[in-house]
C-alpha cells in the first residue's frame, strides 16, 4: 500500500501540472502501473483491457463489467485498494466516465472523446520505476534469462521456427511469465527479416530467439543466438561489431543525458566498427517498463535519462543482434536479463569492461 499510495500522489501533483481536474486510465500497461501489477486484460495481445481506473477530485473508480468484477475483487483484491467498482452489464457501454466527470478537466492515456491525450506523458510517468518496481524488474529480467536460456539449449537442427517459439512460450509460462514477444527465426531469415514471426521453415545451422517477457505488467527483451557448427568468420565480426554498439549504448545510458545523445553515441559505434548505414534498419530500442518500449530512442529524443529507468537496446547488424534490459543505477548499470555461464563479448570502454552475449557455438 505504500507503493500505491505514493503512486496516487504522484499522479495527483502530476495532474496539478498538466493544469487537469482528472485522469482515465485505459491502457493496460497504465492499469498495471497504478495498481502495482494487477491485470486488465483477456486477450494478452489488447491495449486496452476489459477495465478503466479513473481519478477525479472526488475519488478513485474502477469501471468494468460484471464478467471481470469478481476476478479484480477477489484476486486481484483491487477494492482493498480504495478503488469504486463502478460495474455495468456486460451487454451495455458504461456511462460512468462522462457521469464522473462532469464539469471536470479530464486528461487519459490514450485517445478519448472530450479528454487531453497525454499518451506519451503518462509513459514517461510510468517509467520512473519506484524500488518496489525495480525488484519485481530483477526478478522478471531473472524469469526471461531462465526462460530463454532452457528453450535456447532444447533448441535443436531440424526443428521448425514454430517449435522453437513453442519451447519459449512454454519455458515463459511455466515460469509466470507471457511471451508477449516471440520472434523466430532461422539460417537466411535471420539476414532477410528484423521482425521475424515464426514460421513452418526448419532450422539448418542459425537460430534466434527474441523475447519480450511480461509479469506484473512490465516488461523485458531479451535476444539470444545459437549457431551449430562453427560460425561463418563474416558472422562473427558482425557479432563482435553489434556487441560494441550496445555496450556503447549501455555504457552512455546515464543519468542526466538525453536519450538522443545517446543514440548519437551508437550512431557513432555503427561507423566506427563499419557498418554506417545499419542503424536506418531497425530501431535501436529505448526506456521501457510497462511496454516493451515507454519510448523508443531516436537522434532527436530530448528525454532525459534518471536512476531508476530500465532500458532495453536493441542494436542489429544483419544476420546479428544484441538485446537485454538494464536497470540505471546510481553508479552503474544493472543487466537485468543476463544469464550466467552464456558466452561473452568483452567490451573496454572507459576503463570499464561491459560483458555482452556471444552467439552460442555448439559444435
Amino acid at each position: 500500500m505504500e507503493e500505491f499510495s505514493r503512486k496516487q500522489e504522484r499522479i495527483r501533483n502530476w495532474l496539478a501540472d498538466q493544469n487537469l481536474d482528472a485522469f482515465l486510465m485505459r491502457r493496460v500497461s497504465s492499469f498495471a502501473w497504478a495498481t502495482c501489477g494487477a491485470a486488465s486484460y483477456v486477450n494478452t495481445a489488447t491495449t486496452y483491457g476489459e477495465a478503466s481506473l479513473l481519478i477525479t477530485p472526488a475519488g478513485r473508480y474502477l469501471i468494468t463489467n460484471n464478467i471481470e468484477a469478481p476476478r479484480l475483487e477477489q484476486e486481484e483484491r483491487l477494492r482493498e485498494q480504495g478503488w469504486e467498482f463502478r460495474v455495468h452489464p456486460w451487454h451495455q457501454v458504461s456511462a460512468a466516465v462522462a457521469e464522473l466527470c462532469r464539469g471536470w478537466r479530464l486528461g487519459a492515456d490514450s485517445p478519448y472523446p472530450g479528454a487531453t491525450d497525454l499518451s506519451i506523458e503518462f509513459a514517461r510517468l510510468r517509467a520512473e520505476l519506484m524500488p518496489e518496481e525495480a525488484a519485481r524488474f530483477r526478478t522478471l529480467g531473472r524469469l526471461c534469462a531462465e526462460a530463454m536460456e532452457a528453450a535456447i539449449r532444447a533448441v535443436r537442427p531440424g526443428q521448425t521456427e514454430y517449435e522453437i517459439a513453442g519451447l519459449l512460450a512454454q519455458a515463459c509460462e511455466s515460469r509466470g511469465v507471457q511471451a508477449i514477444v516471440n520472434l523466430i527465426a532461422t539460417d537466411e531469415r535471420i539476414f532477410a527479416f528484423r521482425h521475424p514471426l515464426p514460421t513452418e521453415k526448419r532450422l539448418e545451422r542459425y537460430a534466434m530467439l527474441v523475447l519480450c517477457g511480461r509479469r506484473w505488467g512490465l516488461v523485458c527483451s531479451l535476444t539470444r543466438l545459437v549457431h551449430f557448427g562453427r560460425l561463418p568468420d563474416e558472422v562473427r565480426r558482425k557479432a563482435e561489431a553489434v556487441a560494441r554498439v550496445d555496450a556503447t549504448l549501455i555504457a552512455a545510458t546515464r543519468p542526466g543525458r538525453t536519450l538522443g545523445e545517446v543514440f548519437r553515441q551508437g550512431i557513432q559505434a555503427y561507423a566506427e566498427t563499419g557498418f554506417p548505414e545499419e542503424w536506418h534498419l531497425h530501431h535501436q530500442g529505448g526506456l521501457a517498463g510497462y511496454e516493451p518500449r515507454e519510448l523508443v530512442a531516436a537522434p532527436q529524443s530530448i528525454e532525459e535519462v534518471s536512476i531508476g529507468q530500465a532500458y532495453a537496446w536493441n542494436p542489429s547488424i544483419t544476420g546479428t543482434k544484441s538485446e537485454d534490459t538494464i536497470l540505471v543505477g546510481e553508479e552503474t548499470n544493472e543487466i537485468l536479463t543476463a544469464i550466467p555461464g552464456w558466452p561473452e563479448i568483452e567490451i573496454a570502454l572507459e576503463e570499464k569492461v561491459w560483458k555482452r552475449p556471444a552467439i552460442l557455438e555448439i559444435a
